[in-house]
């Protein structure tokens, strides 16, 4: 008889979850899965996949406008029918969970619908939407329960929506306030905007999307204004008034806004709270967020989180590798395939702004903390889609190299596609390029691609 139900219980079915199930099921591990909501985690129902959605939804509105420099004739002004799009990105994602579900019980996982905690290190209790509460045991455990939205106490709170309630609002906003400048702020600003709405985006800060590339940051910034997004930095909300129908945000300084929608998106905070954390002494960072080693190992031995929750890079594809990298850890290799690791520099990433943002490896400012000399090759320009277009929107393509090696250690875009262009660019990146064999590469013409490779002057030093 087993001493345990399970070699490995994993307490969340988001990207992270699903996928160190799945493959350490392949290997032949006993697999149990507990999930309180639907499967496919932040990523699935209220993050990625409807972001993207939506993104595509608002581009058309773009281009209905620009359509007409080159020929097209529309008789009368197009409308959104929010509840279309609203059903159809409904059905879209019911399809996905399903996908993840079947993932599971075709793996030979056993999927248990509730939520979980840790009772002990081996053990997990689960409590089911009917009423009934069943404990499991299990060799190790896997906490990969993401993270969600964090609104700051101020007054009014309550009348305000984070961004896992911006998919499904029962009625479109005709006037939205968003409150931060991280991606995810700048995101539903760009994308409600295209829909349609009359944006205003709040922000404390000196300037939007801490962290990039300063000057991708200000290009991105002007973008958006110049498409007709109201950015305002150095606004703070001292609280908010309303009824269900119609908000007043009251300013600091002073003025106050009308909305229909107040959206708060001023960070993210791992999900733990219920997890029994605390009693069994799992160490966490002042975040929050569970602290793990090098293999995704908590002070607990047979304990182990990855993804968001741990709060390293909160992407998707992070989680995924995590996941791999864990089963590798815990059941070996695949036969003939050496232990995989999870190595965080160079990993691309792309914001959904309008235009996009596409980015891999180090911006401007830590490039220069990091070597002795740099140069940097920028270039920024109206595509040629737009020449008929009747669009004033222009292009950002950047390049960082180590004067030393010559190598390429930043590679950044503001413009349309940028995350399909920069993901190409990843590679060679990881590859260790440099600028030389850059300027041997031709490029494909007409492109805004081509700028990587044909950049020849330096900036700046």
């Amino acid at each position: 008889m087993a001493e345990f139900d399970f070699d490995l219980f994993v307490i969340g079915g988001g990207s992270g979850g699903v996928r160190a199930a799945r493959m350490a099921a392949q290997r032949g591990a006993r697999i149990g899965m507990a999930e309180s909501g639907p499967m496919g985690g932040t990523c699935v129902n209220v993050g990625c996949i409807p972001k993207k959605l939506y993104s595509y939804g608002a581009h058309y509105h773009e281009a209905f406008e620009e359509s007409r420099g080159y020929g097209w004739k529309i008789s009368s002004a197009p409308v959104l029918d929010w509840e279309i799009l609203k059903t159809n990105r409904a059905r879209e994602i019911t399809r996905l969970n399903g996908i993840y579900d079947g993932l599971m019980v075709n793996g030979g996982v056993e999927r248990l619908q509730g939520w979980a905690r840790l009772v002990d290190a081996h053990t997990v209790e689960v409590s089911h939407p009917d009423s009934q509460i069943t404990r499991h045991t299990s060799k190790n455990i896997l906490i990969a329960t993401g993270g969600e939205p964090f609104v700051p106490e101020i007054p009014g709170r309550d009348l305000a929506v984070t961004s896992d309630d911006m998919f499904d609002l029962p009625e479109f906003p005709k006037r939205l306030v968003v409150v931060g400048g991280g991606y995810i702020a700048c995101e539903m600003a760009s994308i409600f905007h295209g829909l349609g709405a009359e944006v205003t985006l709040l922000y404390r800060g000196d300037q939007i999307l801490r962290g990039f590339d300063d000057e991708v940051r200000a290009f991105t910034q002007s973008e958006m204004r110049k498409a007709g997004v109201d950015v305002r930095l150095h606004s703070e909300v001292s609280r908010i008034e309303g009824s269900a129908n119609a908000r007043k945000v009251h300013l600091e300084d002073g003025q106050v806004l009308d909305a229909d929608v107040v959206l708060y998106a001023t960070g993210r905070k791992p999900r733990v709270e219920g997890l029994g954390l605390t009693e069994l002494d799992v160490k966490q960072e002042k975040s929050g967020s569970i602290r793990v080693d090098k293999h995704f190992a908590t002070n607990v031995p047979s304990i182990y989180a990855l993804g968001d929750v741990v709060g390293r890079l909160e992407l998707t594809p992070v989680a995924l590798a995590e996941a791999m990298a864990l089963v590798d850890h815990l059941f070996g290799p695949a036969p003939g395939k050496p232990a995989r690791t999870v190595d965080y520099d160079l990993i691309p990433t792309a914001v959904f702004t309008h235009p996009p943002i596409g980015t891999v490896g180090l911006s401007e400012e830590k490039a220069r903390e990091e070597f002795e000399s740099i140069r940097v090759f920028r270039s920024d320009f109206k595509s040629l889609k737009h020449t008929l277009s009747g669009r004033s929107e222009r292009t950002l393509v950047k390049l960082v190299v180590d004067a030393a090696s010559d190598r390429v250690v930043g590679l950044h875009m503001v413009g349309a596609d940028a995350g399909e262009i920069v993901q190409g660019f990843a590679v060679a990146l990881k590859c260790g390029a440099t600028k030389a064999q850059f300027d041997a590469t031709i490029g494909i013409h007409p492109t805004s691609a081509e700028e990587f490779v044909t950049m020849r002057e330096v900036s700046r030093t």
